[in-house]
């Protein structure tokens, strides 16, 4: 009896050595944020029995780490979690397992992030988190709608929420209550130049960079020109639009939704949080995509019970209080309590399932980044406020746009890559 107890010690050992799952990631590792995984897997663990040990990584140190584990033949860690542009170079390596035939019970991931999860014919992430900029919309903005739109119309993204919409609802705005109700953040901190370069002109020309000289641009800036009759006068000292919001300065906003969240969450019951508007081309938005993937040669059984963990509803929510990152899972927006974050939530969702989605990424120009940004505001301070020709500005500054990609060796980023 005491050979069989100490054999069923040793087996027992054995089985819960292999239901370990080793969790490397770049994301989540301000200290904070890292504190709140630790809790939030260590449910996990004590429900399901699978422990898992969380383990932050810079990109580079985690690429070099898969790299060395395939060399080796001997896999430790067994789940990532990065960008999906850093998966896209771990898949082109050799070094993620092909999740295309995963399946999971009761969810509906936004269909429009399906693309990004392929390279080739292989699936090689499982979205689990997004962040993005949105509208805000004060309910009493809905009083002044243009003839032909309705507020189903801008809660929903449907076609008709257009930016020749917009322009004909900020001129209502204007014209009834004699004050501009729609801003932008321009100030010196605010992130005006992501508009410009994610939303408006993939919008307006179906990319970044690689048009940002075409003739279809053209049309884009006088749209800007005359959009900004009906603009806050103020928005060049205006960082975030919470403020702006909560004081009544203005009752239409863009931003990023974590420089909104303040206005929503302290007066849910007067704010709306809602797609963009679409251009000629279709609605042009930023999208920071985060996803799940398994190294070639892990264990995908637990890794697999981990990612269906992280992306079921309780988690997302969790995630998104905790921390600000969007659901990628429809259904958990259902789940919410009333409130703030519900509104946020369902307004980027909705975003995010719109059928005319024409997904932007931040371009990974590094110490660059900075002089992408400022061609753009150059580029807006020119046409528009100093009213030079359009022609003429955006026919110099293209060439410098484009170096800066050929300086750093950095691919075009999405939309642009397609059209290579």
């Amino acid at each position: 009896m005491k050979r069989y107890l100490v054999m069923l010690v040793l087996i027992l050992t054995v089985l819960t050595a292999f239901a370990k799952v080793n969790f490397g990631s770049t994301q989540m590792t301000p200290a904070a944020e890292r504190e709140f995984m630790l809790r939030l897997l260590a449910g996990f663990s004590k429900s399901s029995g699978i422990e898992v040990e969380f383990l932050n990584f810079e990109y580079t140190d985690l690429l070099s780490r898969l790299e060395a584990e395939q060399k080796a033949g001997k896999i430790v860690i067994n789940l990532v979690a990065d960008l999906q542009s850093s998966f896209y170079t771990f898949g082109s390596k050799g070094l993620l397992t092909n999740l295309s035939n995963i399946k999971f019970e009761n969810k509906t991931f936004v269909k429009t992030f399906e693309k990004y999860t392929m390279l080739g014919s292989e699936k090689i992430f499982i979205p689990w988190l997004q962040a993005t900029y949105a509208m805000a919309i004060n309910k009493k903005a809905f009083e002044y709608l243009p003839k032909g739109l309705t507020m189903n119309d801008v809660l929903n993204g449907t076609e008709k929420w257009t930016y020749d919409a917009l322009l004909e609802w900020a001129k209502n705005i204007q014209q009834k209550t004699k004050k501009p109700g729609l801003g932008f953040p321009l100030g010196p901190k605010g992130l005006w130049h992501r508009f410009l370069h994610g939303y408006l002109y993939p919008s307006y020309t179906g990319a970044q960079v690689v048009k940002f000289d075409h003739p279809d641009a053209l049309k884009m800036w006088e749209y800007l020109r005359e959009l900004f009759k009906y603009v806050h006068p103020a928005c060049t000292t205006w960082d975030n639009m919470d403020q702006p919001l909560l004081r009544g300065e203005v009752l239409i906003a863009w931003d990023h939704t974590a420089r909104l969240k303040q206005a929503i969450v302290e007066r849910p019951n007067d704010f709306v949080v809602t797609p963009v508007p679409r251009g000629p081309v279709g609605r042009g938005y930023i999208v920071v995509l985060v996803g799940l993937g398994v190294p070639k040669g892990a264990n995908l059984s637990e890794s697999v019970k981990v990612i269906d963990f992280l992306t079921s509803s309780e988690a997302q929510n969790a995630i998104l209080e905790n921390v600000g990152f969007f659901p990628v899972v429809e259904e958990a927006t259902v789940s919410l309590p009333e409130g703030g974050l519900k509104i946020l939530a369902q307004g980027v969702v909705k975003q995010s399932s719109t059928p005319d989605s024409i997904i932007s990424f931040i371009p990974g120009l590094g110490a660059k980044g900075g002089e992408f940004n400022e061609l753009y505001r150059q580029a807006f301070t020119r046409i528009v406020f100093n009213k030079e020709y359009p022609g003429k500005v955006i026919t110099e500054i293209a060439p410098k746009l484009k170096n800066l990609f050929k300086e750093v060796g950095a691919p075009l980023p999405d939309p642009d890559a397609s059209l290579k």
